[in-house]
């Protein structure tokens, strides 16, 4: 990511951070998975599939509201229009009582802008949204998105490791990434991802045409190199496993 620039909400721009020597450490990053006994995160339908139940909701709107910042891919926002929130009115409150918004920031990526203005990912929630786009849709992306989101060009495609350095650079320490398929592959052969809370809910999909929780790509861990299996937990009738991918984890 070597020519990129931001605009924010004072209209004015700025580099992206791309130096290992002048960047401080990326955020701690979690990423976060609910899918069936067959590695599907949904079906082929266009209704979303719920993979998870009430307990394990709540535990994911405990780690939200534990993290500064919340990613999607453009995909997720499409197809399944997150608002992102903390739902808890208590987490909520605990947060603005520490300074924060109530709600962790918001970013997406995106290679082609194309996303709707009205999806909740804008509309819902006073905290900040940040978008990361291609640099070929950067004047697109500005124009359609820039009263509704800070717009960040970064490359082409986008650079998870500027990406992350720039969020870094605005406060965030600890990242929470929620998906899609795509994006938590990128993360994970990048080795950007710090932990991973993957939840499997007790059925089968059993459709080759439903989005997988990962795709191809060069993991860092292999036959040779296992994740840390570092808690299983029943919550009802799904079982949350958490895996230590880096050093850092577990680091607050």
């Amino acid at each position: 990511m070597t020519v990129a620039t931001s605009a924010g909400r004072s209209g004015q721009s700025r580099p992206l951070p791309n130096s290992a020597a002048t960047a401080p450490p990326t955020p701690y990053t979690l990423l976060s998975c609910s899918m069936s006994l067959d590695g599907y995160l949904d079906d082929a339908s266009e209704e979303r599939l719920l993979l998870s139940n009430s307990a394990d909701f709540d535990r994911v709107d405990e780690v939200r509201a534990q993290c500064d910042a919340i990613l999607v891919g453009a995909g997720t926002v499409r197809r399944d229009d997150p608002r992102l929130l903390v739902r808890s009115s208590a987490r909520r409150g605990e947060r603005v009582a520490r300074g924060l918004p109530a709600s962790p920031m918001k970013v997406t990526l995106t290679g082609g802008a194309d996303l709707d203005p009205g999806a909740r990912f804008f509309v819902t929630g006073e905290t900040e949204k940040i978008i990361y786009c291609a640099h070929s849709v950067f004047g697109v992306a500005r124009e359609r998105f820039g009263g509704l989101a800070t717009v960040v060009d970064g490359g082409d495609p986008v650079d998870l490791h500027g990406l992350a350095n720039d969020l870094r650079a605005r406060g965030v320490r600890r990242l929470m990434v929620e998906g899609g398929g795509r994006v938590h592959t990128q993360f994970l052969t990048a080795g950007l991802a710090d932990e991973l809370q993957l939840v499997i809910a007790p059925f089968f999909v059993g459709d080759s045409r439903a989005p997988r929780f990962v795709r191809d790509g060069g993991f860092p861990w292999g036959p040779e190199h296992r994740a840390e299996l570092a808690e299983v937990r029943q919550l009802g009738d799904v079982v949350l496993l958490r895996y230590a991918l880096s050093a850092r984890f577990g680091a607050d």
